[in-house]
């Protein structure tokens, strides 16, 4: 990356018109806090935060003075807020977007208000922040040229057992996150699906006080998981090696889908098409499995 002496663009008045700004915040250590995040905070219009207590919280705590106007935009109020932001830059105001830690619309509120105002061709800016995302990739000690977030693991089992039948294939590395009062059941569920072989890391409590990163397989890791993990956890899960595999291989995805409310028989043709194999060798040997 070529570094230059350019400061690139600052957050004072924008006199050419409001602007949304989605501003990175400390994912637990407020020394993560930027420069550029606190100028934008001290000098936006308005601030849409994913919980104003919280907000508010920050702000005290790293000594930030702040417009008067906060609002929250939250998962369940944001689809209306959008459009009230949209009038609010439109009018020449300027806007900080921000969640309750690390980069807004990324498994946090913040891209409906985001595609609101792309979609009616306002400027769009960001002050990168702390993310669990890369930073456990990046201590993961897995190969992170390629990879995919998945975002938050569905709850229910069932539900999880069809995400991970789809992405087993998967040859990218993965970053997942989980709760903490789910992680063992979770992992009782990558176990069966994935297989207890793969490489895996599970980093937990990032940037805080107790940070760990503990590296190892899906089976090790899920031994460590039933003894209780506390903490903010991200998983990171190697992506899938070039193997040949039979139609036996994959009757726990079968099974799966057929647990979630698929028939038989789309369910192997599904599985079929994922690993280029036959849906009828498939289906016959779930019917015949012991």
């Amino acid at each position: 990356m070529d570094l230059t002496d350019d400061a690139g663009p600052r957050f004072g008045p924008n006199l050419t018109g409001g602007r949304l700004i989605l501003v990175g915040t400390p994912i637990g250590n407020l020394g993560d806090a930027s420069p550029r995040m606190r100028e934008a905070i001290e000098t936006a219009d308005v601030i849409a935060a994913e919980d104003t207590r919280r907000f508010l919280s920050l702000a005290q705590r790293l000594n930030l003075t702040h417009t008067k106007r906060v609002i929250s935009v939250f998962d369940h109020n944001e689809g209306h807020r959008a459009p009230e932001l949209v009038d609010i830059i439109a009018a020449g105001e300027t806007v900080v977007l921000l969640s309750d830690a690390g980069m807004p619309a990324v498994s946090d509120p913040g891209y409906r208000v985001v595609k609101a105002c792309a979609e009616a061709g306002l400027p769009i800016t960001s002050t990168p922040g702390p993310s669990a995302v890369l930073m456990a990739l990046a201590v993961s000690g897995l190969p992170s040229d390629r990879f995919s977030f998945e975002g938050f693991l569905p709850r229910k089992s069932g539900q999880r057992k069809t995400l991970l039948t789809e992405l087993k294939a998967e040859k990218r590395t993965m970053v997942f996150f989980e709760s903490p009062h789910r992680i063992a059941d979770a992992m009782d569920d990558f176990a069966e699906i994935i297989g207890v072989d793969r490489p895996m890391a599970i980093s937990r409590e990032l940037t805080k006080t107790y940070e760990e990163t503990l590296r190892g397989t899906v089976g090790s890791l899920r031994d460590q998981a039933a003894e209780g993990l506390r903490g903010e956890l991200t998983l990171v899960l190697a992506g899938a090696t070039e193997v040949e595999t039979a139609p036996e291989d994959h009757l726990g995805e079968v099974s799966a889908l057929v647990d979630s409310g698929s028939r038989a028989k789309d369910a192997a043709g599904q599985v079929a098409k994922k690993f280029g194999l036959s849906k009828r060798d498939i289906y016959e040997a779930w019917l015949h499995r012991d």
